[in-house]
């Protein structure tokens, strides 16, 4: 997929996003959230997504997910979301259109 252009998004609006979604509030998990939230992006680094598009809101939602995925895992089920590897997917064919 090609883009014209990609909205940056900063470390702590990213924070807030993560947290309204899992419906977080406070300050109290912060730091475990971010771990998580580093943790995911690390992942989408290393499967071959661009840094500029993991720091945009394009990729928001598929850190979410991986957080998401990340902050349940107590419940028995240590693995990533189907949905997450296929947003994964997704964002490495992202490429923004060269002005």
């Amino acid at each position: 997929m090609t883009v014209e252009s990609l909205n940056i998004i900063t470390d702590a609006e990213l924070l807030e996003t993560v947290k309204a979604t899992l419906n977080v509030t406070g300050d109290h998990f912060n730091a475990t959230l971010q771990l998580y939230i580093e943790e995911v992006k690390g992942y989408l680094a290393s499967a071959g997504v661009r840094a500029e598009v993991l720091n945009s809101t394009l990729a928001v939602g598929c850190i979410a997910r991986g957080v998401a995925d990340l902050w349940n895992y107590g419940n028995g089920d240590t693995k990533l979301s189907d949905y997450f590897y296929q947003r994964a997917d997704g964002l490495r064919s992202v490429e923004v259109k060269a002005e």
